[in-house]
Order: C-alpha cells, then sequence, then structure tokens
C-alpha cells in the first residue's frame, strides 16, 4: 500500500513540476491605484494557494478551540471508574493449567 501511495505522490509532483514549466512566463497582476506586480504564474498561483490554505487554517482554529474546550468540560462531569474488583474464585483461574 505504501508503494501505490508513493506512486501517486511521485505522479502529482510530476504534473506540478510540469505545470510549472509551462506557465513560468511573467505575468502582471494590477491591484487598485495603480499598483502592479509582475511575477511568474507559478508563483502567482503557489501564492493565492498558500494564502487560502493559511485562511482555511485560521478559520478553523475558533470551531476547534471551543469542541477541546467542550471535551475537557465533558470529561471533568464524568466520574472517574470504579476500581477492578478482585476475581471471585482466584483459584480456578483461566490462567491455572495445574
Amino acid at each position: 500500500m505504501r508503494l501505490v501511495t508513493w506512486a501517486i505522490r511521485l505522479v502529482v509532483f510530476l504534473l506540478l513540476v510540469a505545470f510549472a514549466a509551462k506557465n513560468a512566463e511573467p505575468v502582471v497582476l494590477r491591484f487598485y491605484f495603480d499598483l502592479a506586480l509582475e511575477a511568474p504564474l507559478v508563483v502567482l498561483l503557489l501564492g493565492f494557494f498558500a494564502a487560502g490554505a493559511l485562511f482555511g487554517i485560521v478559520a478553523l482554529l475558533g470551531p476547534l478551540a471551543r469542541q477541546r474546550r467542550e471535551i475537557s468540560a465533558l470529561r471533568k462531569r464524568v466520574p472517574p471508574p470504579a476500581p477492578a474488583e478482585p476475581a471471585s474464585n482466584p483459584a480456578h483461574s483461566a490462567t491455572d493449567f495445574r
């Protein structure tokens, strides 16, 4: 199974490298107030992908923290488990092979 996973990763990596090689031409990204940024297309795509992933992670931090607080509060409400009771007849236990 690991071999299949690494083969898929290799194929995806090679496709991304080929995509980057095909899209190396510089493009101009125009902002407001006559601001412009000229960079290779693949760099801009990677930058916007990374920014989107970062925004997604930041958006998940609030619900994740809330769930952790709720789990902690619920664990405090559950009583601790009772101690294990000793066997009723230790002379005939399952591990006794006489």
